[in-house]
């Protein structure tokens, strides 16, 4: 579940760090929002100024974003649209219950993302976090498919349980996302008009986050897999009250039909939001790996090569990145950041021009 409460939680847990800022590159004295070591980046700039704003991810032409926002009056996430200068913003989605994971369709004339809003018009109840670090995979939210303004909005494969997590293949031909339709909670692929439904992973576990790769060939996902009997039955137990711990979420890719699926990290870390270059080779996630303070983790953004060797990392922010995306000539990346906010819980959309 790639829904915003990810980084609610680690933004109210670093909150009473304050907004530390690590020291800026002393090289690129005019590019304020980069920090050392940050060589991948350059000309970052913040596109939303305040609230807690994420998972904002490019249309088709590259002109436009759609992305997550808590933000004045609105008590839970709603989808919004912007032009990638941040101008532009606008609501899209109905207003009532929660919403995440959104995306454009081809053509940039309708899109597709998830609510809660047809079950309940009010903001679901949040995740109780005295069972651990959980998240809430709600089964109220729907696939809800609309016109780009956010017009006739319909509810798209209704099914028992969670649906959410709807990409679209680059090559405009079908839509891979994570549903608990026959039980457990697994990856799924279709058409574009919903024909053709498969399902594409039956290991026990969680299994979300996907994204195809830039020629549609692969799907990259963020999974977790308990393995003990101990293990076992807590996932079982925590789905049966709509709950996941994401605590030990390792990347993972897999053929566009399924096949030939494989470990890329292997920590004892969380890992998610994974993203293809276009390269279809290297891969950016967000995790907390090799962060000292579990209390408090650092989540930064990585980048690793599918068969799992060049780790490298690419921002040093010392509270949250995630949730990246490339443009699809590798020239521009948007990921979402707690960096340079105005208030200790914001977390913003920020665009910088990508540096190999």
């Amino acid at each position: 579940m790639r829904y915003l409460v990810v980084f609610s939680l680690f933004v109210l847990l670093m909150s009473c760090q304050g907004n530390k800022k690590p020291a800026a590159d002393a090289n690129a004295a005019s590019d304020t929002m980069r920090f050392a070591n940050e060589k991948h980046l350059k000309n970052i700039k913040m596109l939303t100024m305040e609230g807690e704003n994420a998972e904002a991810y490019f249309s088709f032409d590259n002109n436009k974003l759609i992305f997550q926002s808590t933000h004045g009056s609105y008590q839970c996430d709603q989808i919004f649209t912007m032009n990638t200068n941040g101008e532009n913003k606008k609501l899209v989605s109905t207003g009532y219950g929660r919403t995440t994971c959104s995306y454009f369709l081809p053509g940039d004339e309708k899109i597709i993302y998830a609510s809660t809003h047809l079950a309940d018009t009010s903001c679901p109840a949040p995740p109780d976090f005295s069972k651990g670090y959980v998240w809430k995979v709600y089964k109220t939210f729907d696939l809800i498919k609309a016109n780009a303004d956010g017009s006739n909005p319909e509810v798209f494969l209704p099914a028992e349980g969670y649906d959410a997590e709807a990409t679209i293949s680059p090559m405009g031909d079908k839509i891979v996302f994570t549903s608990q339709r026959d039980g457990d909670l697994d990856i799924y692929t279709c058409n574009l008009d919903g024909s053709d439904l498969k399902r594409l992973t039956t290991e026990l576990g969680y299994d979300g986050g996907p994204f195809f790769s830039w020629d549609g060939q692969k799907i990259v996902y963020r999974s977790y897999h308990p393995k003990t009997d101990e293990e076992i039955k807590r996932y079982k137990d925590l789905l049966d009250e709509e709950l996941i711990e994401p605590n030990n979420f390792q990347v993972w890719v897999m053929n566009a039909d399924g096949s030939n699926k494989h470990q890329v990290t292997d920590n004892d870390f969380a890992n998610f939001a994974p993203f293809f270059h276009p390269d279809n080779n290297r891969i950016i996630f967000c995790s907390n790996l090799n962060s000292t303070d579990k209390r408090r983790p650092d989540f930064n953004l990585w980048l690793i090569n599918e068969d799992g060797t060049g780790l490298e990392q690419v921002t040093y922010f010392d509270q949250f990145d995630g949730f990246p995306m490339w443009t699809k000539d590798g020239k521009k990346l948007v990921f979402a950041s707690n960096r340079f906010n105005k208030n200790p819980r914001d977390t913003n959309v920020f665009l910088a021009d990508w540096v190999d």
